[in-house]
């Protein structure tokens, strides 16, 4: 369950709407920032266990379920990074 921060956000830069996409860059930034680490440390070490090669990581074709699962958790992502044009809606709606 992804837990929602409650009150005002803070303010930073004169324009609450770079503030908003400030955010958002921020927390891409952070989730690529551990995903490039833990993809780099697996990827190391399979290769040094012999087990899978950069070339075959790389021709890798995934099937229609592994696809699927894919979609549903980039769609999931995409709500994560957009949760605060998402709240505002919401806010502005409620008036």
């Amino acid at each position: 369950m992804t837990k929602i921060a409650k009150g005002k956000r803070p303010v930073y830069l004169d324009n609450p709407q770079i503030d908003k996409l400030l955010a958002i860059v921020m927390a891409l930034t952070g989730e690529v920032s551990v995903l490039h680490e833990r993809l780099d440390t697996i990827e190391r070490l399979l290769e040094v266990k012999g087990i899978l090669s950069a070339t075959e990581i790389e021709a890798y074709e995934p099937d229609t379920k592994v696809t699927k699962e894919r979609e549903l958790w980039r769609a999931e992502y995409i709500a994560r990074v957009l949760r605060v044009v998402q709240e505002e809606l919401e806010t502005l709606n409620q008036s």
